[in-house]
């Protein structure tokens, strides 16, 4: 046999995005689903972030970080579901070389951007429930925009040198990727060339953007439930525990969903099984987080009331 045969990077006119079917009959069901998740999911993250942004009394912390999560969910989402869209309604299946590489900075950036968003929310609860006279202190406004500047750049840099390393690879003419975005792993199967310089950067982002946020809020609530199992009183409990319900229920969530697939051994993955695992944590999950955040949480549902000029909207009781 020979040789697969290669093609310059620079020559590449584009990939094939497989989808999640290739069955014709599938195609209208699967675009009014997808429509409607992601139309919701951009209208519940923003009405979140006017609702935060316009009522004085959530100008705190724990709402400055959910508002940014709000918007990164958003842009996260935004990254590949409208090329989605695009290509089933057109049925062309293509994406552009270009167009495949900035997909693939956004989904990183904001993927790694919500990981980041999360661990200092877990932060943040952590100082509010365990170290309470040192709250104003160590979350002043400042502070706050500062670890949100470092999350930007931590997310960044590495999501722009992974794209950047990206097209110094040669592919092989046969570019299917069997997935509904540009998913480096699938990528990085499709080349020719020495790949392990961009192995090397996916593991490492793996444990920056993974490992490292799980780890600092797997120790926020190590010592959040150490703090409120010292707390006498059920009431008391109840409440400290209330404040970290959503958040708690968005990580199990999200790392769940990223864990099912990523930390099975390699002979149970299949592209299908990465394909709905994929839909749930840049999907759902995003769709469900505005939900999640307000649905039980009093000062949101005002928020939300107000925005609405005082009125009650459909899923505030």
């Amino acid at each position: 046999m020979g040789k697969p045969s290669r093609v310059n990077q620079t020559a590449v006119a584009g990939f094939l995005l497989l989808g999640l079917s290739e069955r014709p009959e599938d195609q209208p069901l699967l675009f009014g689903i997808f429509l409607g998740m992601y139309l919701v999911t951009i209208m519940g993250n923003l009405l979140i972030t006017l609702a935060i942004s316009s009522d004085p009394h959530l100008h705190t912390p724990m709402y400055f970080f959910l508002a940014n999560l709000s918007v990164a969910d958003a842009c996260f989402t935004s990254a590949s579901i409208p090329k989605m869209l695009a290509n089933i309604h057109t049925q062309n299946h293509t994406i552009s070389y270009s167009g495949c590489l900035a997909q693939l900075y956004f989904l990183l950036m904001f993927g790694g951007l919500d990981n980041c968003i999360l661990a200092v929310m877990a932060y943040d609860r952590y100082v509010a429930i365990c170290q309470p006279l040192h709250f104003s202190t160590a979350m002043r406004p400042q502070l706050c925009a500062l670890m949100l500047g470092i999350c930007w750049v931590l997310t960044n840099c590495p999501a722009l040198v992974h794209t950047l390393l990206l097209t110094r690879v040669a592919f092989c003419a046969h570019k299917a990727i069997p997935h509904f975005y540009c998913d480096p792993s699938a990528l990085l199967k499709l080349a020719c060339s020495d790949t392990r310089v961009n192995e090397l950067m996916i593991i490492t982002m793996g444990l920056m953007f993974l490992t490292a946020p799980l780890t600092l809020i797997i120790l926020s609530y190590v010592h959040i439930s150490w703090a409120v199992f010292g707390i006498s009183s059920p009431g008391g409990r109840w409440k400290a525990f209330s404040t970290c319900g959503s958040h708690l229920t968005v990580v199990l969530l999200f790392y769940g969903s990223l864990m099912g697939v990523y930390l099975l051994p390699p002979s149970t993955h299949s592209a299908e099984r990465e394909s709905r695992a994929a839909i749930l944590y840049t999907v759902i999950i995003p769709m469900l987080n505005p939900f999640i955040y307000s649905l039980r949480n009093r000062d949101m549902k005002k928020a939300l009331g107000k925005l609405f000029g005082g009125g009650k909207i459909f899923f505030l009781p």
